[in-house]
């Protein structure tokens, strides 16, 4: 008989990526789907959720698994790339697993789960869940306090029951080398109330970037189940121009409560901007682009288009304006793209190096208009300025592209792939 293959904790496969027999990488672990077994029996694992490039989330049974190594997962090659949809006996281990308060039959202490483990049995392609890792008292990964242990399935009770107030310390963890893009799509596919969780246990800044990459129905459900001084906190953590977008999904009392709560200058930006129309330069511009005085240098620019959370959009360019150096800024003189920084002395100023052929965006701007801009200058910034030439913000390419695409368009799959016939 062959051996039994050690078993693998399901976190250390979080986002390892899946490869066909030719070494072609198919896509990456996601979650796992498992099915609860009467009798006392293991759940049984029936395969996993692959995140394929397109973003599509597509269900890969563990019989097309011929290897689940260190840092990656091999198959045979032969996928359907239907878009997976979970059945109502089907239970997400990462999703639904981790974090979960269950019991020891034992002793009836409340335990924790932190990992679960999964093994091959012998001789066959089935899969099963095999252990728990666990620690008493209530609390997830991050608690410090209480024994961990690792227990069989027959040791615990609890999972055939819908929990509330389940935490997500350990699924957040499963998150933390994730795009906020990615711990968005994976936050989509949760449930409303596991989505509540993991957004309670994500700190304000990460939160703030994942509400960003979120659409439209699943930020407002998700704002409005923070506390109202947390939310706040949230939008100010945010990019202006996407918290304006957010609030204005809200109804106006609400908008104006969460306003109030907020830093002043960070409500003004707000403000500023929910006072243009939509799908105008004004409406989609941000109001923290990088902004120079004429006195600085090269060296100057370049420290500041080093700052790792400036998105690459806005680290392109810099903007040459006169006091005050905060938008509505003194008279705007002109943009120094990022690459006639490279090629220029650190001591050069920058008022002496301004590119001012282009002719700046009024507010009103609409969407084709400022779409054109773009695309005829081959640009990925354009400045905005008001009637007195003072500078309001800029609109970035990325900002542009999530007003021009479809609705749904984190919901649709970037390339058109249809599946093999067959289905689960």
């Amino acid at each position: 008989m062959a051996a039994v293959t050690p078993r693998v904790f399901v976190s250390h496969l979080a986002g390892v990526p899946v490869f066909d027999p030719n070494g072609d990488q198919v896509g990456r672990v996601r979650d796992f789907v498992a099915m609860l077994r009467v009798g006392g029996k293991p759940p049984r694992l029936l395969g996993l959720v692959v995140e394929v490039v397109s973003r599509r989330r597509i269900f890969l049974p563990m019989t097309r698994v011929t290897g689940v190594e260190s840092g990656q997962v091999i198959t045979t090659g032969v996928v359907n790339m239907r878009r997976f949809e979970q059945r109502p006996t089907e239970r997400l281990v990462l999703g639904e697993f981790l974090d979960r308060r269950v019991r020891l039959v034992e002793t009836d202490e409340e335990v924790t789960v932190l990992d679960v483990a999964i093994q091959q049995l012998p001789a066959r392609r089935d899969w099963e869940i095999d252990k728990f890792f666990v620690r008493k008292g209530r609390g997830g990964a991050l608690r410090r306090k209480g024994e961990t242990l690792t227990v069989e399935w027959s040791a615990i009770s609890g999972f055939s029951l819908e929990e509330h107030g389940q935490g997500a310390e350990s699924l957040v963890a499963t998150f933390e080398r994730l795009r906020p893009t990615d711990v968005a799509n994976a936050m989509h596919h949760l449930s409303p109330k596991r989505r509540a969780e993991v957004a309670a246990a994500l700190d304000d800044d990460r939160l703030a970037d994942v509400l960003e990459e979120l659409p439209g129905d699943d930020q407002v459900e998700i704002l409005g189940k923070l506390k109202e001084d947390r939310a706040a906190d949230v939008l100010e953590a945010m990019d202006p121009d996407d918290a304006a977008d957010l609030l204005s999904e809200l109804p106006e009392a609400d908008k104006e409560r969460l306003l109030a709560l907020m830093r002043p200058d960070d409500a003004a930006d707000v403000r500023r901007l929910l006072s243009y129309e939509e799908r105008t330069a004004g409406g989609l511009m941000t109001t923290e682009p990088i902004i120079l005085r004429p006195d600085a240098t090269v060296a100057d620019a370049l420290a500041r288009v080093r700052q790792q959370d400036l998105s690459p959009a806005l680290a392109a360019q810099v903007y040459v304006c006169r006091s005050p150096d905060e938008t509505p800024t003194g008279r705007y003189l002109g943009t120094v793209h990022f690459q006639r920084l490279l090629r220029d002395p650190p001591f050069t100023l920058v008022s002496s190096i301004v590119d001012s052929d282009l002719v700046p965006l009024t507010p009103d701007t609409p969407l084709p208009a400022v779409t054109s801009y773009l695309a005829a200058y081959n640009m990925v910034s354009v400045p905005v300025v008001d009637e007195s030439g003072s500078l309001l913000g800029a609109v970035t390419v990325d900002d542009v592209l999530d007003h021009l695409l479809p609705e749904d368009w984190r919901e649709t799959d970037f390339q058109g792939e249809e599946g093999i016939a067959g289905g689960r």
